[in-house]
């Protein structure tokens, strides 16, 4: 198991229809990421600067690798990408969390 961690960036004024359409996640979606060896998986806004936190474990035999070439994978990042930053092919930009401390 391993711990992933990084941050997005929302646009202004898209905070409640992003959370809207996370409370409303479609179902196979979230099967696709468990398949994929994505669990405990939860995302944290900064209201002051719409960074959003993401922190999620994935499996030793996880294929999130896989996710970009997934149909249901694409059609999310095209669903999401006029709330956030985005790549050019909708992929939200992500910036890597670099572990500082951690207490179990």
């Amino acid at each position: 198991m391993t711990i992933h961690a990084f941050r997005m960036q929302l646009k202004p004024g898209t905070v409640e229809e992003y959370r809207r359409r996370h409370d409303e996640i479609w179902p196979e979606l979230a099967e696709l990421l468990h398949e994929s060896g994505i669990y405990d998986y939860s995302i944290f806004l900064d209201e002051q600067t719409l960074a959003l936190f993401a922190v999620l474990k994935l499996a030793d035999d996880n294929r999130r690798d896989a996710l970009p070439d997934h149909p249901v994978m694409r059609r999310w990042w095209d669903h999401m990408a006029p709330l956030m930053e985005v790549q050019p092919d909708n992929r939200p930009v992500e910036w890597p969390l670099v572990p500082m401390f951690h207490l179990d």
